[in-house]
């Protein structure tokens, strides 16, 4: 099909930099809601995106932690969150451009 293998690169080059964003020496993932209510869980969700503060999908994680009789599902929301020099480097980089 025309156009697939352009598509098929976008996605890649685009989970390659979420990945570099996301690399264990420059951040971590903080967990900001966890529950074993499902409903309570995609209320949640439905704040986090009604809400008025912008957030970068790409550096928001959803979590399903399969259960089984002894440990029941559990739905967890994270972010992450970048080291303080990542941060000052990233504004720095951003008032200078």
């Amino acid at each position: 099909m025309p156009g697939q293998g352009k598509r098929k690169r976008k996605q890649r080059d685009a989970r390659a930099r979420a990945a570099a964003r996301t690399a264990p020496d420059k951040g971590y993932w903080a967990v900001v809601f966890e529950t074993r209510d499902e409903s309570e869980f995609h209320a949640r969700l439905r704040d986090l995106r009604a809400g008025n503060e912008p957030y970068d999908k790409e550096l928001v994680r959803i979590d399903t932690f399969c259960g089984r009789l002894s440990h029941p599902t559990v739905r967890r929301l994270s972010v992450f969150v970048a080291h303080p020099a990542e941060i000052t480097t990233a504004s720095r980089d951003h008032t200078a451009g």
